[in-house]
């Protein structure tokens, strides 16, 4: 499908076909009513990484680069189960982690192929360390 992402912005009111859910779920049958009925379950009203990408080409054509790379993060992060995710961020709060502890996710997001979001978590690390904010062994 093509995506002009300065003719097709907003997504959610100009192409619409380009937001699903990860279950498939055209985005016109995302309704509170399906939900109230059990149509949709929070998991399935989930956006496809897709969605976060092509917002993140919208914030790119308007030259809001540091908002792009956020958006592409977030489509990395789509597929990593919840229960992970808070383990992340909990493991970024400053003194919760060893420098080793945050490398050890840093490869674990490698594992899902969220390389900017590894990138993220060693920087994080490393402006930790220059700050002594990591855990003592």
């Amino acid at each position: 499908m093509s995506f002009d992402p300065v003719l097709d912005y907003p997504l959610g009111s100009r192409r619409p076909d380009l937001v699903s859910t990860l279950g498939g779920t055209p985005l016109a049958d995302v309704t509170l009513e399906a939900v109230r009925a059990g149509q949709i379950s929070a998991r399935d009203a989930r956006a496809t990484p897709e969605t976060p990408r092509r917002q993140a080409a919208v914030a790119n054509a308007a030259g809001r680069e540091p908002l792009a790379e956020s958006l592409e993060r977030a489509a990395e992060l789509v597929l990593i189960p919840d229960d992970e995710l808070l383990e992340i961020y909990t493991a970024l709060r400053p003194g919760r982690s060893t420098a080793a502890q945050l490398e050890s996710w840093a490869i674990r997001l490698d594992g899902y192929a969220a390389a900017r979001t590894a990138a993220f978590v060693r920087e994080a690390a490393a402006a930790y360390e220059q700050r002594g904010l990591l855990a003592r062994a």
